[in-house]
């Protein structure tokens, strides 16, 4: 399949998709290829980059120490880093990281839940907080 970037005389730019190089000379000649938008049949290709199939390529094999992690996994790498760095103290978040940014309690990682509005709160207080959509932990073993 040979995309092409092309461009009629009034200045507008489309793809055409052809079999070949082949294939889009013989429609051209054939004032078969026209412009999308306005039908204007003066069309000109454009430079463009390649495109390049590499499905059929075939790579050294790797080593399962030289792959790399897929990204699902790389996610569940970080959250267990997060929870077991972090103390989870629920909807007392905003709460706690007030007692933390005033020195009421001792500096710790923290994690819970908040509110947007307690959110934007502790943003306005210029206490830095970080939204992470976290995947439900079940609290008992499922198995």
């Amino acid at each position: 399949m040979k995309v092409l970037d092309l461009q009629c005389t009034l200045g507008h730019v489309f793809e055409g998709w052809f079999g070949s190089e082949a294939d889009f000379v013989e429609q051209h000649q054939k004032s078969l290829v026209h412009c999308p938008l306005c039908g204007d049949p003066a069309v000109s290709k454009k430079l463009s980059a390649p495109r390049l199939s590499l499905s059929g390529s075939r790579e050294a094999p790797q080593s399962p120490s030289e792959k790399s992690a897929a990204p699902s996994d790389a996610l569940q790498a970080l959250v267990k880093k997060l929870v077991s760095e972090t103390t989870d103290v629920g909807s007392d978040f905003a709460e706690e990281a007030r007692k933390i940014h005033y020195g009421e309690t001792e500096s710790r990682g923290i994690r819970g839940t908040a509110t947007v509005d307690e959110t934007q709160a502790l943003a306005d207080e210029g206490i830095e907080v970080l939204a992470l959509p976290l995947p439900m932990v079940p609290k008992e073993r499922l198995q």
